[in-house]
C-alpha cells in the first residue's frame, strides 16, 4: 500500500512539475534579404539553434523569414539581435523596395507596337508581328 502511494505521490509531482513549465510557442514573420540558398543556410546553421527557436520557415520568394520559439525562452528583440549577427537584418516591416520575381526596369509593350529594338531577355517572350 505504501508503495502505491509513493508511486501516486510521484506522478503527481511530476505532472505539476511539467505543468508550471509548459512552453508558450509563439510564431514571428522577420523580413530579411534572402539572396540565395546560402543565405537560408546561413539563417538554418545560426539562428535556428538560437535557445527557445522550435521552426524556421524560409521563403527567398518572399523574402521572409518565420520562426517559431517558446516565449518562456526568447523573444523578438531576440531573435532579431541573433539575425544581425549573422549580417541578416530582420524587421518586423516589409521594406518599401521589395523586389518581387518580375522586377526589373522596363516598360511593358501591351496591345502596342514595339518599334524600337533592344533586349529583351527577362523571362517571358513579347509577341512579335509578322
Amino acid at each position: 500500500m505504501k508503495r502505491i502511494f509513493y508511486l501516486m505521490l510521484i506522478a503527481l509531482v511530476s505532472g505539476t512539475m511539467s505543468i508550471g513549465a509548459k512552453s508558450s510557442k509563439e510564431s514571428v514573420k522577420f523580413y530579411v534579404y534572402l539572396h540565395c540558398e546560402d543565405c537560408v543556410n546561413k539563417i538554418m546553421k545560426n539562428v535556428a539553434y538560437e535557445k527557445g527557436v522550435k521552426d524556421i520557415v524560409c521563403s527567398i520568394e518572399n523574402q521572409t523569414v518565420v520562426v517559431t520559439y517558446d516565449a518562456n525562452k526568447t523573444d523578438v528583440a531576440t531573435l532579431q539581435a541573433a539575425f544581425k549577427k549573422i549580417n541578416k537584418p530582420a524587421s518586423l516591416t516589409p521594406p518599401n523596395n521589395v523586389a518581387t520575381p518580375h522586377d526589373h526596369d522596363h516598360h511593358h509593350h501591351d496591345g502596342h507596337k514595339h518599334e524600337h529594338e533592344h533586349e529583351h531577355n527577362h523571362g517571358h517572350e513579347h509577341a512579335t508581328e509578322s
